[in-house]
């Protein structure tokens, strides 16, 4: 017998389903009565209006495979959203795999993992967690993430808080301050990220392997969580609604933030500045700078610059859609562990659709645009500048 035949057979079978069997029809008559089934209607219906948004001038997708990756980007938000939100409880959080190497949103980072869990300013928490070996570790507060949009709140990095000779640490989250490691509780927190950095020659996220051991139980006990009814069910459901609406979303000029540049190949000095607080899913201690490259089939962008002093450093390739062309096979991404710099310690990096046998090459994928996008963390002193040309190969 095959699995699936007996999967069947024992769900259908017995006197469990004899006895349902009336119930279950009722209710499947009569979805109006379904809190569950009206919200799940609601996210239906969501994602048949950003279907439908994809052809509009705000999302400016005029291929088949923009429209490809469109939908992409919006599976994987919603992959997300079910994973994380779906069944949310402030009460009993839990963290969940923000990105991976199959799941890309928001603009992830090969040399990075990140952890979210669903939290409120109502519970206190106790993270447990070891360093693993990161070169940077961070917890960031967000507020009412997931809809509009909040910004952030309370932010703590491995500078601010002790981990014994094992990297083991222990960071209490809560509104009142306590002694040792502290997160303090922010008004309106609704989620927290968890940031682990990784300068090495192998990108993080493909060691598969490699475990970061992370926890957050609630500071006070809390009973059994009951069986999931159809308001629980249907509340979960339109947690995942509002993170995928909040989510997919345009990308266009209106408020752009300074670090964002709109010329092709051009970037706009990176500044340390405030204007990561305001938006959410941001990193207070990262600097960024970002800007699309456009080329044709025989050109190439050359980026010379120095790295700063700083924690942490790398650039990355996106999509439109701020998601990592694939690093699982080729070279889209550089840390200074993986870059090559000259006697001076400068660098000079190529972007180009082919192998142009010359170090520190950015591979497009062979896409004639997408984004370039630069983090300097915690950087001492000013970014030095980044400067570009375009190039032909022969």
């Amino acid at each position: 017998m095959q699995r699936r035949e007996l999967l069947k057979g024992v769900a259908l079978g017995g006197l469990a389903a004899t006895l349902l069997a009336p119930t279950i029809a009722a209710v499947a008559q009569d979805k109006t009565a379904s809190e569950a089934a009206q919200a799940l209607a609601e996210l239906q219906s969501t994602l048949d209006e950003l279907e439908a948004a994809f052809a509009t001038p705000a999302w400016n997708l005029r291929t088949p495979q923009d429209y490809a990756e469109a939908r992409r980007v919006t599976l994987h938000t919603l992959l997300h959203g079910l994973q994380c939100w779906l069944e949310a409880d402030p009460a009993r959080p839990f963290f969940t795999l923000f990105t991976d190497q199959h799941k890309k949103l928001l603009g992830d980072n090969p040399d990075a993992r990140y952890y979210s869990a669903v939290i409120d300013d109502q519970h206190g928490y106790r993270i447990r967690g070891n360093l693993a070996g990161a070169t940077y570790t961070s917890f960031t507060i967000e507020l009412a993430a997931g809809t509009d949009g909040g910004g952030i709140g309370s932010t703590l990095n491995d500078t601010q808080f002790k981990a014994d000779k094992n990297g083991d640490y222990e960071i209490i989250v809560s509104a009142e301050k306590v002694d040792g490691n502290w997160l303090p509780m922010s008004k309106g927190a609704t989620s927290l990220t968890t940031r682990h950095y990784y300068e090495r020659e192998q990108c993080i996220n493909n060691d598969r392997l490699h475990h970061i051991p992370i926890d957050i139980p609630n500071l006070q006990k809390v009973p059994p969580r009951r069986s999931p009814n159809d308001a629980d069910i249907a509340a979960g459901i339109r947690r995942v609604t509002a993170f995928v609406k909040g989510n997919v979303i345009p990308m266009n000029g209106e408020n752009s933030l300074p670090w964002v540049s709109r010329v092709p190949n051009q970037f706009n000095p990176p500044k340390k500045d405030d204007s990561n607080n305001a938006v959410t899913y941001a990193a207070r201690d990262n600097v960024y700078s970002m800007a699309p490259f456009v080329l044709g089939p025989d050109q190439a962008l050359l980026i010379r610059g120095r790295f700063p002093t700083c924690r942490f450093s790398n650039v990355v390739l996106f999509n439109r859609f701020l998601q990592t062309l694939d690093y699982e096979e080729r070279s889209i991404s550089l840390n200074r562990a993986q870059a090559v710099l000259d006697a001076e310690g400068n660098f000079e990096m190529i972007v180009a659709h082919r192998d142009p046998g010359r170090p520190n090459w950015l591979d497009t994928e062979g896409r004639p645009f997408g984004i370039m996008f630069w983090r300097f963390q915690l950087p001492e002193g000013d970014i030095p500048p980044l400067e570009t040309e375009v190039i032909t190969l022969s």
